[in-house]
């Protein structure tokens, strides 16, 4: 990644190797603090590269602050050092197994990773030419569009779309119930701080999201499981947990659940609407992956009025996750405070990923990219699903829309163990201990269908489940 990224940068792709080679020594330590660098001519002849090459490449490093001159000398590594790069030596094993583990690696791996353990598509699997499209429009368009800071609220246009089409899931709205932010992450941790005091209680689903974990964390509140199942929450223990624990709030996928692919079915929607009216509960429904859909579950959010529910959601997992944009569904009163939060914390959304979306959403070319990517995610289900039950890997339930299997491993086997040993394959899984708190998923993984193409994933796969070859 390094010299791919620096290549933009550099007329040479002989410094640009030389810069990664030193580098490269420095974060594994093989240079270290005040160690004198080769001399320019040794290196040059070990990398068989011209003199004037490596000049330039030390220079350039010097100029980064990575290495030292001393006239006369030589050069010397940087006494402060950079902190140890993991991206450079390779995977770190030895770290905590927890929320942020799987996130970590996915959003640092590169190229180099095979990646099933992941929450988004493959750049391949994205409207990449429909993107480009917009962003041509883009740079046409009023200069306010590249310079200026959004709206409190965000772009009009773009709210008025989204209240048409959350009529689909049966929530009707005006553009001024609508607060867009940078992303879904940001519009839950925004809800939190409207809404939580450090030490109360959030209820989540067992398992949920893993990212739940890690935001409520940040929010030093107490995290309680309900198990869940099927058809959603276990309602007899959700109505145990509210009792026991009085929670301030709810946090949920109703549509198609993270990690388990399940529909939230009518009866418990209804049911846990008539337990949080009674326990004055509030509940943050996370609404991402709505456009996988292709039978509409119900929305907590259309059977409550906006009442005791807040709808999230974002185009980060079927349009860009560069293109950072979310939104947050919410009753009238409650907006200007989250307004004027957005204000305080962000001052502004971005206008040019507000505007790219909308570019992208209001012609045909997102409905059929949505069209053909739930047909490619079905066919790669039904492969995957082949695949993982000939290893003796099987599903909690096949969903029947979406990109997750959520899978019970063979008896005896521990999916954070299998999930360090495909690591040294270059393979990141996402084990079921990261999505709960419990010990009840340690035996379970969820996998992403759309990442599971590697034609090295059932044998790294296959090997990491041999407790012979761990």
């Amino acid at each position: 990644m390094e010299l791919k990224e620096r290549r933009t940068e550099s007329a040479s792709p002989r410094i640009d190797a030389v810069m990664a080679e030193i580098r490269r020594r420095i974060a594994a330590r093989i240079l270290t603090p005040g160690a004198k660098l080769p001399s320019v001519r040794a290196l040059a002849k070990a990398l068989t590269v011209s003199t004037s090459t490596v000049v330039e490449a030390y220079e350039r490093l010097v100029a980064e602050g990575a290495i030292r001159s001393r006239p006369g000398s030589g050069f010397y590594v940087a006494t402060a050092l950079a902190p140890l790069s993991l991206v450079e030596i390779g995977p770190k094993l030895d770290r905590q197994v927890d929320p942020f583990w799987v996130s970590r690696l996915a959003l640092e791996g590169g190229q180099g990773l095979t990646m099933p353990g992941c929450g988004w598509l493959p750049p391949s699997w994205m409207p990449e030419e429909a993107l480009r499209k917009a962003l041509r429009a883009l740079s046409r368009s009023q200069a306010n569009i590249l310079t200026d800071y959004a709206t409190p609220l965000g772009l009009l246009p773009l709210r008025q779309l989204l209240a048409r089409r959350l009529v689909e899931s049966g929530i009707t709205v005006g553009p001024d119930q609508i607060l867009l932010v940078d992303s879904g992450t940001q519009a839950i941790d925004m809800v939190c701080r409207f809404l939580l005091e450090p030490g109360q209680t959030v209820l989540v689903d067992d398992p949920c999201y893993f990212n739940f974990h890690a935001l409520l964390r940040a929010h030093r509140v107490k995290v309680v499981g309900v198990p869940f199942t099927p058809e959603g929450p276990d309602i007899a223990l959700f109505e145990q947990a509210l009792e026991e624990h009085r929670p301030r709030l709810y946090i949920t996928n109703s549509a198609i659940h993270n990690p388990t692919g399940a529909a939230l079915s009518p009866v418990n929607a209804h049911r846990l609407l008539m337990l949080s009216e009674r326990a004055g509960l509030t509940i943050i429904e996370d609404d991402i992956f709505s456009d996988f859909e292709i039978t509409k579950a119900p929305r907590l959010a259309a059977f409550d009025d906006l009442n005791r529910v807040i709808q999230i959601g974002s185009f980060s997992k079927t349009l860009s996750a560069s293109a950072r944009c979310g939104y947050i569904v919410t009753r009238k009163d409650w907006l200007d405070p989250l307004v004027d939060m957005k204000i305080a914390s962000n001052f502004a959304g971005s206008q040019i990923s507000e505007a790219l979306v909308l570019e992208v959403l209001k012609d045909g070319s997102y409905r059929r990219h949505m069209e053909t990517l739930k047909a490619r995610l079905a066919k790669a289900r039904a492969h995957v699903m082949q695949t993982l039950r000939s290893l003796g890997i099987e599903p909690w339930l096949e969903p029947q829309a979406g990109v997750f299997l959520w899978c019970r491993l063979p008896s005896g086997i521990d999916a954070a163990e299998v999930a360090r040993h495909a690591l040294t394959e270059n393979m990141v899984l996402a084990p079921g201990s990261v999505f709960s708190q419990s010990d009840t998923f340690s035996s379970f993984m969820r996998f992403n269908v759309s990442q599971c193409e590697d034609p090295q994933f059932a044998r790294i796969l296959s090997s990491a489940l041999t407790p012979s070859k761990r």
